[in-house]
């Protein structure tokens, strides 16, 4: 399996991870700010699409009025069946629907929200497009994606620390996929190519991804994301081997204890 095709394999096995560990050491800080971002809005629906295990899923329900109804969507099926099971604190339609071809009728929802989901998509003007297609007049469209590797530390050092291993084909997912589209020029020329006219905002947010064990931020890529597919492909014997490997470059980085390292994403914002 080529590496473009695994990236976007979540098993069971990495939803697991992921929600334990990797939504707390990155995706919280970033799901309660979009959340926050669309809260004051006259909205009565909301799509959320590549939703993973719910971490904005849960934000969003949190904070909008009962009265907006939101459906949350992901290609995995793994991925909604752990989040349906960790549930919201009010009634949340959850559904399978490939962000390339959304199964709802155009002008449907006030807003469309999409955490660190863009970077995985094969076509991104195709999928902007449908996310353009299926909100009202007037609606918004906002979505995250991660920064360059350089700016996320962890992310950064473990894809270091994985080349020793692998020095022939080092797994290269993190800098590929997740962190490689955050080129501004890049992302606006993709959402005027799906029918956006308006020029869309981009704000550069920083924050910070701490954890109890330097081991927490290895475990949490090396066995939550598709890097995982990566390293097994090369050699499914060694993933707790890399795991280790990827730890002690976070321990010789950022310490033995607990650790603390940058984290910085691209917020977008375009109406119609």
């Amino acid at each position: 399996m080529k590496g473009s095709d695994s990236d976007k394999l979540f098993s069971n096995a990495i939803a697991r991870f992921y929600e334990t560990y990797l939504v707390p050491l990155i995706f919280e800080p970033y799901a309660d700010d979009l959340a926050n971002r669309i809260a004051s809005r006259l909205q009565t629906r909301v799509l959320e699409i590549a939703a993973g295990t719910g971490v904005v899923t849960r934000s969003l329900a949190s904070s909008l009025p009962e009265s907006v109804s939101i459906v949350a969507t992901d290609l995995n099926q793994p991925m909604l069946d752990y989040a349906a099971d960790l549930g919201t604190n009010r009634p949340v339609e959850w559904r399978q629907a490939d962000a390339m071809q959304l199964p709802f009728q155009d002008g449907t929802f006030d807003t469309v929200v999409c955490q660190f989901g863009a970077m995985f998509f094969p076509d991104r003007p195709r999928a902007f497009e449908e996310a353009r297609r299926v909100l009202k007049p007037g609606g918004v469209f906002i979505f995250n994606v991660w920064d360059r590797i350089e700016e996320n530390e962890f992310a950064d050092t473990i894809t270091t620390a994985l080349e020793s291993m692998f020095p022939e084909d080092p797994p290269r997912f993190l800098a590929r996929t997740p962190h490689g589209y955050y080129d501004g020029p890049t992302i606006k020329r993709d959402l005027a190519n799906a029918g956006f006219v308006a020029a869309p905002q981009i704000d550069v947010l920083a924050a910070r991804s701490r954890a109890r064990s330097f081991r927490d931020p290895a475990i949490a890529y090396c066995q939550g994301t598709p890097l995982r597919n990566e390293i097994e492909a090369r050699d499914a014997s060694r993933l707790g081997e890399a795991t280790e490997v990827a730890a002690e470059a976070i321990a010789r980085r950022f310490g033995r204890g607990e650790v603390d390292g940058k984290i910085q994403a691209h917020i977008v914002t375009v109406e119609i």
